[in-house]
């Protein structure tokens, strides 16, 4: 796989000033696409930006993937990432690869191309576990991440399952969902008054915390001081 004559061919991309064999372009006008070619020509990391682009921020993200391999080959998970990574102001600690069935980024265009490319993002360490699956990399990626959005807050890797026995709401059988944290302080809300309610959640880290409301509120079975604040709950999170 020939990946400049790939970007080439891509009609309107040029060099990224002060990072060399990288190219970016721009499909539309709120998009910018950037790739960053390996060392040795047979890999390829790319970062894409919607309606904001920092170029010194995805000179850095390209550069640091490109240092660390992130993602390349077979082998790897669906969704790797390595902290170390900061730039700026930004608050971001980690930088996030997608595998090629994960991001898609060339797919229906350049098949090829698609497969040698680890799509690459700024990222919080605690929006990932580590293990997670093709189908749960492709829902965080797609439906949660935002990683085109460079403003973006962090999404903590949050997995939640609950009951209420005053609004009827719960999720369904035993497992843990995924669910953003707003989601997952709303629930817990709704717990006072309502006995026989509970809300159980995880965090990157596997560590489980289950809240209840039984005329005194309760969490993995020990008395809790007043209800769990939102800084309580984004600790446990891991919010940076």
């Amino acid at each position: 796989m020939n990946i400049e004559q790939a970007v080439a061919e891509i009609g309107n991309a040029e060099e990224v000033p002060g990072l060399p064999t990288a190219w970016r372009w721009s499909p539309m006008s709120r998009f910018v696409f950037s790739l960053a070619m390996d060392t040795d020509g047979q890999w390829a990391y790319q970062m894409n930006s919607l309606d904001v682009h920092d170029e010194g921020l995805t000179r850095a993200v390209l550069d640091f993937a490109r240092q660390h391999r992130l993602g390349r080959g077979p082998g790897h998970r669906a969704l790797e990432v390595v902290t170390g990574f900061s730039y700026g102001t930004y608050r971001f600690d980690a930088v996030a690869a997608a595998a090629p069935p994960v991001h898609g980024y060339h797919h229906g265009r350049n098949e090829a191309l698609n497969e040698v490319v680890s799509a690459v993002f700024p990222a919080y360490r605690c929006e990932f576990r580590g293990d997670e699956s093709l189908e749960e990399a492709v829902l965080r990626f797609k439906r949660m991440l935002r990683p085109t959005i460079i403003s973006r807050h962090p999404v903590p890797y949050l997995r939640m399952r609950y009951e209420n026995t005053r609004t009827g709401g719960g999720s369904v059988g035993p497992s843990h969902g995924f669910t953003t944290h707003d989601v997952l302080l709303g629930e817990l809300a709704l717990l006072e008054g309502a006995p026989g309610s509970f809300v159980e959640f995880e965090n990157s880290q596997g560590q489980v915390w289950n809240v209840e409301w039984n005329d005194s509120w309760r969490v993995n079975g020990a008395t809790h001081d007043g209800p769990p604040s939102e800084i309580w709950v984004t600790s446990r999170l891991g919010w940076p």
